[in-house]
């Protein structure tokens, strides 16, 4: 029994930790991409699988060794960079939240035909139940995993209904004609920076998933994790491809649904809608989830209220969108600061990752810690160009 609970526990926290990453940016990015580099973007893709597999094997090995959350692990190293880290967490949460909100909204708009406000605080009422349930960390696990089925199969449909040039793009796989590192950087932060890698393996360590003895699950459901977002990101590239490649034109407006609606029709449209919904909703309760995770540890009565604490972020999410919209400014800072949280708190992890008195006698591969110091100086440059740029338009 508690093997199939384990098991079931490890598949809840792949799906949580994928459909966190799966939201409104992550569809809309993946058409947008598909657009400008055409079949060599399956490069781009292959390139940011092996980063992100990476990149979450490193996080989630060390915070299942350590028993500890990450804040935890950033203040045994420097006493404060644990509540610097959070900070940071919880503003981007924050802010994309008001997006997965939006997102949300926009779906159940294409799919039942609701105006996207009423969409917005329906979707959020679906986001809070499942934190109203007794055992909230189940029902997260289950949500996920039938979202993220939903999400799959739909996506699959529109794939072969666009019918796309499958040779081309496993040739240029391998074999690009475009290369754009700023794509990478950016399908990186956007699957496993911020709050995102954390979702599951936070969900695992409160799970009791946890210790030197449970690595090899804790990897295994890390890469599961990767593989279930990007088996969407393939399909969704692969839909993407097919509608381009017989010359249609795809709305800039909203490219994801002009693929979907190109592809399959008003059913295809339907389907946006649904699968909108579901990344968007799924994103709200990881976002939600993972952001409390890392203050209630500084607080005994947020940890003891974790669940109420939960449902007023995403309920001040919901309020700030239905009063003023999607606040883009704001999304465009959290989205620099979501670059910047990686490469510091995937630093920690590294130096952590050598510390006895956080890991024990755990020995962290060699490998991962060069393919993670690699990833943290490649991040830290982008983000800083990103920030830089921002800045300068601020002042100009």
């Amino acid at each position: 029994m508690k093997q199939a609970n384990n098991r079931s526990v490890l598949i809840g926290a792949a799906f949580l930790m994928a459909t966190s990453a799966i939201g409104p940016g992550f569809l809309t990015q993946t058409t947008v991409f598909t657009q400008s580099l055409g079949a060599s973007f399956g490069f781009v893709i292959l390139t940011s699988i092996i980063i992100d597999i990476g990149v979450q094997l490193n996080i989630w090995r060390v915070i299942a060794v350590s028993e500890k959350r990450a804040q935890d692990i950033a203040n045994m190293l420097l006493p404060g960079l644990g509540g610097f880290i959070s900070l940071l967490i919880v503003f981007g949460g924050l802010a994309f939240n008001i997006g997965n909100v939006a997102g949300a909204g926009l779906g159940l708009q294409a799919l039942l035909g609701l105006d996207v406000i009423t969409g917005a605080i329906v979707s959020a009422g679906i986001a809070i139940a499942i934190f109203l349930i007794k055992e909230a960390g189940r029902a997260m696990d289950r949500f996920a995993q039938l979202m993220g089925f939903v999400m799959i199969i739909a996506i699959i449909y529109i794939a072969i209904s666009s019918a796309p040039p499958l040779a081309e793009a496993a040739l240029r796989t391998f074999v690009p004609l475009k290369l754009d590192l700023v794509t990478i950087i950016t399908l990186v932060g956007g699957t496993v920076g911020g709050y995102i890698t954390f979702s599951g393996g936070h969900r695992l360590l409160d799970a009791g998933i946890k210790g030197t003895g449970a690595v090899r699950q804790v990897s295994r459901s890390a890469v599961m994790g990767i593989s279930v977002a990007s088996l969407v990101r393939v399909f969704l590239f692969l839909a993407s491809l097919g509608v381009i490649g017989k010359g249609l034109a795809i709305d800039a407006e909203n490219p994801t649904a002009s693929v979907f609606q190109l592809a399959a029709g008003n059913i295809g449209y339907r389907l946006f809608g649904l699968v909108m919904f579901a990344a968007a909703v799924t994103s709200i309760i990881g976002s939600a989830y993972t952001s409390v995770s890392f203050i209630k540890s500084f607080s005994a009565r947020i940890n003891q209220h974790e669940n109420k604490v939960i449902i007023a972020f995403i309920l001040v999410s919901t309020l700030i969108f239905v009063l003023v919209g999607k606040p883009v400014s704001l999304l465009i800072v959290a989205g620099a600061l979501n670059g910047i949280i990686l490469p510091i708190t995937l630093a920690v992890i590294l130096l952590a990752a050598y510390k006895t008195r956080i890991v024990g006698a755990y020995k962290h591969p060699i490998w991962l810690t060069v393919f993670g110091l690699l990833v943290v100086g490649i991040m830290t440059y982008m983000s800083c160009s990103v920030l830089i740029g921002y800045l300068n338009g601020l002042i100009q």
